[in-house]
């Protein structure tokens, strides 16, 4: 009975330790895989259009990496699956109808799974999702981005938009010159004005100037000859008085 006892705790025993060697040389715990794609695209019918998909890993890119692409078309719950890159080669999906107008250009070991969409139609409306694994780093999400396909502008139109746009320019452009020609005519006018008031001012200021030194020197001379008329005007008078009494002088 001790024997068997002691088997019994023996083999427990070798069983913890297969256990712990187990989980020390176990797989290693997988890490998390980042996926980046833009937000939006646009296009217009007939064009085509990259859908770009980077990711970043902390693993070397490995030989079984993968690559999916999903869409999942506008006012539609169901997404299908469109493009799948494994093991080295691109495979375009049968479903839906982008198999004829689809191409890969993306290389993993540039960690790049983008695709481009040739002749766009209103049908490509919807959302595009890029999916990337590689092992063991398998955790991580997906990347979605949102396609809008627009109307093509005709080109008879468009030349005449542009045509249009164009003229609107050049005669905002011409308005602009005008009203700073004008600014500057007016602003020329304004300083010659200025300029010549200066002048005017500057004249009237030396013409009293002269008129006023002219009256000082005048003012003696008209006094002399006040007073010169005064006393002749005096000696006449004098000698009007004593004419009469010299007359009758004579008489006698």
């Amino acid at each position: 009975m001790s024997q068997g006892a002691g088997g019994s705790s023996g083999g427990g025993r070798l069983l913890l330790l297969l256990a712990g060697l187990l989980s020390v040389l176990g797989p290693s715990p997988t890490s998390s895989i980042h996926v980046y794609t833009q937000r939006e695209v646009y296009g217009t019918v007939g064009s085509h259009v990259t859908l770009s998909c980077s990711f970043w890993s902390s693993e070397w890119i490995s030989e079984d990496i993968s690559i999916t692409w999903h869409f999942q078309a506008e006012g539609s719950r169901d997404s299908i699956s469109i493009f799948h890159y494994a093991k080295g080669q691109p495979y375009i999906d049968d479903v839906g109808s982008f198999k004829e107008r689809m191409e890969w250009v993306g290389n993993p070991h540039r960690k790049d799974g983008s695709i481009v969409i040739h002749n766009l139609d209103y049908t490509d409306n919807g959302t595009f999702t890029c999916d990337v694994k590689n092992p063991p780093d398998i955790v991580g999400k997906s990347s979605q981005v949102t396609l809008y396909v627009l109307e093509k502008v005709p080109t008879r139109y468009g030349v005449v938009l542009g045509s249009i746009i164009g003229g609107a320019l050049l005669l905002v452009a011409v308005v602009v010159a005008l009203v700073y020609l004008l600014r500057y005519c007016w602003l020329r006018r304004q300083v010659a004005l200025q300029r010549r008031l200066s002048a005017m001012e500057k004249g009237k200021l030396q013409r009293s100037a002269k008129d006023a030194s002219k009256r000082s020197r005048q003012a003696p001379v008209l006094y002399a000859m006040l007073d010169h008329s005064r006393s002749t005007k005096a000696a006449s008078e004098k000698k009007a008085k004593g004419a009469p009494g010299e007359s009758r002088k004579d008489k006698k």
